[in-house]
């Protein structure tokens, strides 16, 4: 079995993730770049925390430098380039794999989703009747059933509905206004091209899945792989045995790593990395916490549910990348009412250099203040790292 340093991992790892790769010149960003992105990592997870911005337009931020994010919204759903659904999480996923998730749609939804549909399915049918007629519809203007209850996040009847026949693949997000999703039928959305292509089995679904995590991250454990989009680990395991056999995947070892990792054959060594990137907290580099720590000995978690009181790095905390290390956090507001991007908290990693770390953390929030929109930066002076980037 062939030996790899972590640092050699560390590296395929974020040249895998797109990292090495150029931003466009002159700053230009086309529908082009956002498919080179997407085919790096697969889905941008999407999430309701609006205090910097969406996060799903966060990771081309961070690889390509600032860009129109209508020019986002436009690839997705106007020009229907991507669909809404369960991927790692909710995600943006390219429409060409529609028929990989097609048998989640046959069987996969909540619990309790599922127990309002079995007990409520007349109400369904005349939700989805309602679609049928009405869509694209946002759940506002359903009918009936649109004030909030008390479970299942506060959301009513109306909904959970929407949610059940969504989980099912037989609605799906035409487009967003402002983050609240339009429904309409699936086979109005998704390309024909795409909806009538037979289904993968359960089988051949995680086979072709377990190849693309593979790619997107170059390199990882049978965990980190079949977390990437989600799947059981067991028949994962088995799957990627069979993957190494045929020679599809390469088992390799990975210095200081407990279990044996899987390498893609795609996979690049780059000579240096000189990337310097501010990371969602939803950035798919950053999903798998142990991999995080393997990788980068960086110990992250998501405070954003955490008691205020509790939290030790902030409230919306990203990693920054410089170089082939994540070296720094920052806590992040963008505060319109003053147009102003708020670094709540700033803080370095063990044993790095301040100085240098602030110089280039400076420029990515110069940048991101720009592409936000907002005239100015305030450095709190909480976190070690805050008297350097004050001085600048």
């Amino acid at each position: 079995m062939r030996r790899v340093s972590n640092q050699t991992a560390r590296k395929i790892a974020l040249a895998a993730q797109g990292f090495t790769d150029p931003r466009p010149s002159g700053g230009r960003v086309m529908a082009a770049h956002l498919r080179r992105v997407l085919n790096r990592i697969g889905m941008l997870q999407l999430d309701s925390v609006n205090v910097l911005i969406r996060s799903h337009y966060l990771p081309l931020f961070s690889r390509l430098g600032a860009y129109s994010t209508q020019l986002l919204d436009d690839y997705a759903y106007k020009r229907r380039n991507l669909f809404e659904y369960w991927g790692h999480a909710a995600c943006l996923i390219p429409v060409e794999r529609f028929h990989l998730f097609r048998h989640r749609m046959e069987k996969d939804t909540d619990w309790g989703i599922q127990q309002f549909a079995n007990e409520r399915g007349d109400y369904v049918g005349r939700v989805l009747e309602e679609v049928r007629n009405h869509g694209p519809i946002p759940v506002g203007d359903l009918s009936e059933g649109t004030e909030r209850g008390g479970s299942w996040w506060g959301w009513g009847q109306g909904k959970i509905a929407l949610e059940h026949l969504f989980h099912q693949g037989r609605v799906t997000a035409s487009g967003r206004t402002a983050f609240t999703r339009y429904y309409d039928l699936t086979e109005r959305v998704i390309p024909p091209q795409h909806y009538n292509e037979p289904p993968a089995s359960e089988p051949e679904a995680r086979r072709e899945l377990l190849l693309l995590a593979a790619r997107h991250l170059g390199l990882g454990t049978a965990s980190d792989i079949a977390d990437y989009y989600r799947l059981s680990i067991l028949p994962s395991r088995a799957t990627l045995k069979e993957l190494v056999s045929e020679g599809s995947l390469e088992r390799v070892e990975v210095k200081g790593w407990k279990e044996p990792a899987f390498l893609h054959p795609e996979a690049r060594i780059p000579r240096r990395i000189s990337a310097n990137a501010l990371l969602s907290p939803f950035d798919s580099l950053v999903w798998e916490r142990d991999r995080v720590e393997r990788l980068f000995n960086f110990r992250y978690r998501i405070e954003i549910y955490t008691p205020a009181p509790k939290r030790i790095y902030g409230y919306y905390v990203l990693p920054f990348l410089m170089g082939d290390a994540i070296v720094a956090r920052v806590d992040l507001k963008a505060d319109r009412k003053s147009s102003t991007l708020l670094v709540r908290a700033s803080h370095s990693e063990p044993d790095t250099d301040k100085e240098a770390i602030a110089a280039a953390l400076s420029t990515e929030l110069q940048s991101m203040a720009s592409w936000l929109n907002l005239a100015s930066i305030n450095i709190s002076p909480t976190g070690d790292l805050a008297p350097q980037l004050q001085s600048i």
